[in-house]
């Protein structure tokens, strides 16, 4: 019910409103916000992952170990009931080199590749005549373009999740 009251002669409206069935609609609609709050999360996130291994894919491979050790992970730590955060990198166990290939480097030694191993041998007692830059290629800061996609991907999780019955 509502219901407006007005003096003659004032410079006020009053409203009042009953509010209680709208009161029950956003009890209801919080909840489901926030029962959507990690699947969202989780959405944009896959996006970003997406991307990370499509760049990762996109580089010359000789072991397959960065590749393999792209993660998406949903951090306990750092989510709340209202707040779902999702990790993506990679691990720095299975590839180590992963900040190398990220950043660049300065390669000042001879390196050598056992392909029974699979594994790069750097010889510190044979420095190269002139150390080589290695350029930067990019794996996970390209994937950053793909934020406003991301936010798409969260609000259409979002809302479908809200509409859901």
């Amino acid at each position: 019910a509502r219901r407006a009251k007005y003096k003659p002669g004032s410079r006020t409206v009053t409203i009042e409103c009953d509010l209680s069935g709208l009161d029950g609609l956003l009890d209801e609609l919080g909840e489901k916000v926030n029962e959507a709050v990690r699947p969202a999360a989780q959405a944009a996130a896959q996006v970003l992952y997406d991307d990370v291994k499509r760049n990762v894919g996109k580089l010359k491979q000789h072991t397959g170990n960065l590749n393999n050790s792209i993660y998406q992970v949903y951090s306990v730590d750092k989510s709340t009931a209202t707040k779902a955060t999702y990790h993506i990198g990679w691990n720095h166990k299975k590839a180590p080199h992963g900040n190398l290939v990220e950043f660049g480097h300065l390669i000042r030694y001879e390196i050598t590749f056992d392909p029974a191993t699979k594994r790069f041998t750097t010889h510190k007692d044979r420095p190269l005549p002139q150390p080589k830059l290695v350029a930067a290629r990019p794996f996970i800061r390209p994937a950053m373009a793909k934020f406003p996609a991301a936010i798409e991907a969260a609000k259409a999780e979002l809302l479908r999740r809200i509409e859901q019955t």
